[in-house]
């Protein structure tokens, strides 16, 4: 219950609440969205640096497990959720498919706010984690497209193509290149700039994504019981998933935790576009709001302190 009340008292937790208070007292506020494009490229160029930093500063051996389980686990993902969405939520093949590309990829978003998190309860996560985002992004997506087999002329190669050289993958793997070639020195006359003031534009971000967030209310209420139920269990499932695996291959109780909350978030950057071009005939209405109206706002209240509080049982567990 304190790592709940922590997480929720938070400046960004707090300001993804303001935005969607101001949709629904039905205030003018808007952020433009060019500006808000701009966000999102700062964002993840600047995670891709932070990782590629740790990066220089990490052995090659204390990577190879981590990314591994990642990439293990952003395979089993959108087989889990494909399932559970088809049978339990009823969805026809296109779109749980489209929905499962969601679960299989990793929203940006909820890594940070999980970052955050983890450290003001006292369990810093290792530096590396950002070169996890970056694995985690591709798999899921790719295992997702191939259950639909269906797709408008070479869609889903197009769609992989889009979505390795899309913006989200392209911005953090640049990046961590950047980052690991430069090394923490190098880094040092950019760091006022891409490192201290990421919290303060992250917020402005999450402002934003509440005002959207609020406007998908109503599809939320129109999508019925079983689609809502399933937007809470895979992330709860997945997260719990990713925090004991992160255990098993000596990730800290925080980088266990994070991975945890990379593992059950849902993606709404990389993969509505690679799934807006594969399946055409899947619904936005479906699987943007599971994943913006229902999973990213459960695992910011709820997800995340959970995945710290098993962590920190597992620590005593677990060998």
């Amino acid at each position: 219950m304190d790592l709940l009340l922590q997480n929720l008292v938070s400046p960004i937790v707090l300001a993804f609440l303001l935005g969607a208070l101001a949709r629904w007292v039905k205030s003018d506020l808007e952020i433009p969205d060019a500006i808000y494009q701009g966000i999102s490229i700062y964002l993840l160029f600047a995670i891709g640096l932070k990782g590629g930093i740790a990066m220089a500063e990490t052995p090659l051996d204390a990577l190879v497990l981590p990314v591994g389980a990642t990439i293990l686990l952003g395979v089993i993902t959108p087989i889990t959720a494909f399932f559970l969405l088809k049978s339990f939520a009823r969805l026809d093949r296109i779109n749980a498919s489209a929905a499962a590309a969601h679960y299989g990829s990793v929203s940006a978003v909820t890594f940070v706010a999980a970052i955050d998190a983890a450290k003001s309860a006292g369990l810093p996560a290792e530096g590396f984690m950002p070169a996890l985002v970056a694995v985690l992004e591709v798999p899921g997506i790719i295992v997702a497209l191939l259950f639909a087999r269906q797709s408008r002329g070479g869609g889903i190669k197009a769609a992989l193509h889009e979505l390795v050289v899309g913006k989200s993958i392209f911005l953090l793997l640049g990046g961590l290149a950047i980052g690991a070639l430069c090394g923490p020195t190098k880094m040092e006359s950019v760091t006022p700039f891409f490192i201290d003031p990421f919290k303060g534009v992250l917020c402005l971000f999450l402002l934003e994504l509440g005002m959207v967030a609020a406007k998908r209310v109503r599809d939320v209420r129109e999508a019925g019981w079983r689609l809502i139920v399933s937007g809470c269990l895979l992330p709860l499932f997945h997260g719990l998933l990713g925090t004991l695996v992160g255990h098993l291959v000596g990730l800290s109780p925080g980088g266990a935790a994070v991975l945890g909350a990379m593992v059950g978030s849902a993606s709404y950057i990389a993969a509505p576009a690679a799934v807006r071009m594969a399946l055409p005939k899947a619904s936005p209405g479906i699987y943007l709001t599971l994943s913006l109206g229902i999973t990213f706002p459960f695992n910011l209240g709820v997800g995340i302190p959970v995945f710290l509080a098993i962590s920190k049982t597992l620590e005593s567990v677990l060998p």
